[in-house]
């Protein structure tokens, strides 16, 4: 299996590291990724993660833009200023820099939850909570109501 699947939460150690799960781990060397890019997400507090194609992705987004428009230059600054490589030392595990806690909230545990062709880092209550909205908001189209209104 090849797809980033389910969720965990991990620990950071003294150093700020966290083990990334096995199951995730086993995908990133199937994959050959030898450096992970991490996103902030745009809206949300979680960090998108992947290998090199999850910027490459991004980057063909940007060169479908005019370069002299705006669009371009907020895609730049949102994908490589928000951006960064975490590296996986020979144990499995990545640092948890300022830039991430700070966007996410992690202090002392991290949430990894699988999202396909890539995983997010979050905080675990914030990752608790962001699941019941989305899983609400699922319901909703599944009955065909509006936010608030009970089926019939």
């Amino acid at each position: 299996m090849d797809r980033f699947l389910s969720s965990a939460v991990n620990r950071i150690d003294a150093k700020g590291r966290v083990s990334v799960p096995a199951h995730f781990r086993s995908v990133v060397q199937k994959r050959g990724y030898s450096d992970l890019y991490a996103l902030r997400g745009l809206d949300i507090p979680a960090m998108d993660v992947g290998g090199l194609d999850l910027l490459d992705r991004y980057e063909q987004r940007i060169a479908q833009e005019d370069p002299f428009l705006q669009t371009a230059d907020d895609m730049s600054f949102f994908c490589h200023g928000d951006g960064t490589f975490l590296k996986l030392d020979q144990d499995g595990r990545i640092t948890m820099t300022d830039f991430i806690r700070e966007h996410t909230g992690i202090s002392a545990e991290v949430a990894f939850v699988g999202r396909g062709n890539f995983f997010q880092i979050w905080e675990p209550g914030r990752l608790a909570a962001y699941g019941a909205q989305a899983r609400a908001r699922l319901l909703q189209l599944r009955l065909g109501t509006k936010p608030g209104e009970r089926p019939e």
